[in-house]
């Protein structure tokens, strides 16, 4: 009673027995007349359409056996919890501790978005809270969330960022209201996909699938194309044991090129220290036990290429050289160059090469028709556990893998068949229907009949700050930073004679399902990315078309290249790679370092052997530390590593104009540095020379005159 009568209050002007409501609302008129809002005469805040006292959650808060302070701050809409603790606590609860305990105890809306837990809560001179003085608190991602494993979970995070406002990176298993997500920002987020994807969703599909990779998947089947079956387990494995489609394509470059190096995959791992060797070979012979790749041949039988796994148990190809250490790159490159005899070996060979200096170097020399780059973090993971439980004389303990590589193929060629596959390709087949046979870039020397495989390669290094910058278009922009180097090099391309048509030859994971994550093998497709650079667009302007190029490509992976080649059917040339002759490959996040106890293992490094696939490849890397860098791998039979040079800085030159001014238009970018320009404006002008009044028919006539 006394509370309602202190919010109701009598009306003083209204008739006798009326009151008025006391909202806690304060307000004041102004000179003219009009009543300005200044805040509330207590603490109730409003989140969500709901009204909230915030000492509510305080008192709760304060319940949990841990907590001793705690207090709250409502801004930008979001609740941050600050806490202390009770002495002596420890473990102390983590944010995503307190947070599930209050979930259990209040409504959604009245759990705060962000937790903070600090040593003691600062005090203003009265021995007040000081609020002003708490510090900031971001939303942080969840541990051991996964990356995204494909740009069109790549855009869904960004724009769920976005939306929420953060800075730190989500990864794709984090929650939307985890992080601030509400009714209103959800609304935002739909908004914000149809704008970018063309895709429409509602609420109730944001609350249904709350983290960026379901998002993802929720719209990937909005999209209302056929969905493949799930992959599972093969209880009963037919006689031959059919390839996956891009170890058939690999099969058959094998055959129609001679047993070569193009598609050997060296990688090396430099050690301090020396390890076991006795212990390194059973492991190893522990990694070809876990994946079934590792101890395959390929047969065939009246030209159809069959898998042979052999039994276990298998040895592998493992050799253990001494070498001086001023010869150790030399043996590296020579152990790198062997060719693969599919029909006979397996197709990983390991050599480990000591130093009369006391360190080693550990190649891992692999065919691509067994790996690929998303095999190398489950493949040096599994060799590390394998190598521990080696040097402690036991087998490793590991969980068997949910499926192989044959659940995969025996898979990818049942589901890839009638009306799922038959749209993926009428899908190619427009997208790429006019395409030029070759890209118009020209080359230092003429093209032979047969397209070589003797290549050069040079290094690329656009440092960190690019990088950073990098990101931040994609952000602004809603894509990609693939697409941002993608646009960048179609422009630079284009401003180098290649045309307004550019197709660029880009791998993707192909591992749509979470359980082939841990598996080592070839799942790799390769998609044609066609980027129309015509009408002297606004960077901006290209990206946008690179954007929805490229999603609609991506949402179209399942189609195995070669079937995307028979459907499209462009002329055929041993001068070149059909449909395109440039590939890019942009990987992201840190290069994978083993973990073998008793010695420092460096990266996993990829050797050049001078072996090539395309006319021009740029393989990139980016990562926080290091930035973007890599290599481009060029044909030595159509370019001088200096061109190469040059259209490397070309595309530097095109991020760091694009980047900086993004409505910079692809005639404003300056590509030519320096020197170049010099060159071109100055020394290739020639000397000036006067030559009189005369006309070109008057000197005609003078010379007909003088030697008749």
């Amino acid at each position: 009673p006394a509370t309602t009568a202190s919010h109701f209050v009598p009306h003083p002007f209204g008739p006798p027995g009326s009151r008025l409501y006391r909202t806690g609302d304060q307000a004041h008129w102004d000179t003219v007349g009009n009543l300005h809002y200044t805040g509330r005469t207590d603490t109730q805040i409003k989140i969500r359409g709901f009204r909230i006292e915030p000492t509510e959650i305080e008192t709760v808060l304060t319940t949990h056996p841990l907590v001793n302070q705690a207090t709250l701050v409502h801004a930008d809409d979001r609740l941050t919890a600050y806490v202390t603790l009770t002495s002596g606590t420890r473990p102390a609860p983590s944010p995503g501790d307190l947070k599930a305990w209050l979930r259990e105890r209040l409504p959604d809306h009245m759990v705060p978005a962000r937790f903070a837990v600090l040593d003691r809560l600062p005090l203003t001179p009265n021995g007040k809270i000081d609020r002003r003085a708490l510090p900031a608190v971001e939303a942080l991602p969840a541990v051991g969330g996964r990356a995204p494993r494909s740009e069109l979970e790549e855009v869904v995070r960004t724009l769920v960022g976005e939306v929420l406002g953060l800075s730190v990176p989500l990864s794709m298993d984090d929650d939307f209201f985890d992080h601030g997500g509400h009714s209103l920002l959800a609304a935002r987020l739909t908004n914000r996909i149809g704008a970018t994807l063309g895709v429409t969703l509602t609420l109730r599909d944001v609350f249904r699938h709350p983290t960026p990779g379901a998002l993802a998947r929720r719209i990937e089947d909005a999209g209302l194309r056929p969905t493949l079956p799930p992959l599972t387990r093969v209880e009963e494995r037919p006689g031959r044991l059919p390839l996956s489609f891009a170890q058939q394509r690999l099969w058959l470059v094998e055959a129609l090129g001679g047993r070569g190096t193009s598609y050997n995959v060296p990688l090396a791992v430099r050690l301090e220290g020396r390890p076991d060797s006795d212990a390194l070979r059973e492991a190893f012979g522990d990694l070809v036990a876990r994946h079934e790749p590792l101890r395959t041949r390929f047969a065939s039988a009246e030209g159809h290429p069959y898998q042979v796994i052999d039994p276990l148990p298998v040895t592998p190809d493992f050799e253990v050289r001494d070498v001086p250490v001023e010869r150790l790159d030399a043996e590296l490159l020579a152990a790198a160059g062997h060719c693969f005899d599919l029909t006979a070996e397996h197709p990983l060979r390991v050599t480990l090469l000591r130093t009369d200096g006391g360190d080693c170097a550990l190649l891992v020399l692999l065919h691509h028709i067994a790996t690929d780059g998303q095999s190398l973090g489950p493949l040096f993971a599994d060799l590390s556990t394998a190598y521990a439980a080696r040097l402690e004389g036991r087998a490793p303990d590991r969980d068997p893998l949910p499926v192989t590589y044959t659940d995969y193929a025996l898979w990818q060629r049942a589901a890839l068949t009638g009306r799922p596959l038959h749209e993926q390709l009428a899908y190619w087949k427009t997208a790429l229907a006019g395409l030029p046979e070759e890209l118009a870039l020209l080359h230092d020397h003429p093209a032979p009949a047969t397209a070589g495989q003797r290549g050069g390669m040079v290094r690329v290094d656009f440092g960190s700050e690019l990088h950073q910058s990098i990101v931040e278009l994609a952000r602004a922009e809603r894509c990609t930073p693939f697409m941002v180097v993608q646009a960048a090099l179609a422009a630079t391309l284009t401003r180098s004679g290649a045309g307004t048509d550019i197709p660029i030859g880009s791998p993707v994971a192909g591992r749509s399902d979470e359980a082939l994550s841990a598996l080592v093998g070839f799942f790799v497709n390769t998609l044609v990315l066609r980027t129309d650079t015509s009408g002297d667009p606004e960077f901006r302007e290209l990206l946008a078309r690179v954007r929805g190029a490229d999603l609609d490509a991506f949402a179209h992976q399942d189609a195995p290249f070669d079937l995307v080649l028979e459907a499209v059917n462009p002329a055929r040339s041993l001068a070149r790679h059909p449909l395109f002759q440039v590939c890019l490959a942009l990987e992201s996040g840190p290069s994978v370092v083993p973990k073998l106890p008793g010695l420092h293992a460096g990266p996993v490094e990829p050797l050049a052997t001078g072996a090539v696939k395309f006319d021009l490849e740029f393989l990139l890397r980016a990562d926080e530390e290091r930035g973007l860098t890599g290599a481009v791998l060029y044909r030595r039979d159509l370019y001088e590593q200096a061109t190469v040079e040059r259209l490397v800085a070309r595309v530097r030159r095109a991020l760091e104009q694009a980047t900086a001014g993004p409505r910079t238009r692809l005639s404003e970018l300056e590509l030519l540095g320096e020197a170049e320009r010099r060159q071109v404006v100055e020394e290739w002008t020639g000397t000036r020379a006067e030559i009189g009044e005369a006309t070109l028919p008057d000197r005609f006539e003078e010379q007909a005159r003088l030697r008749p």
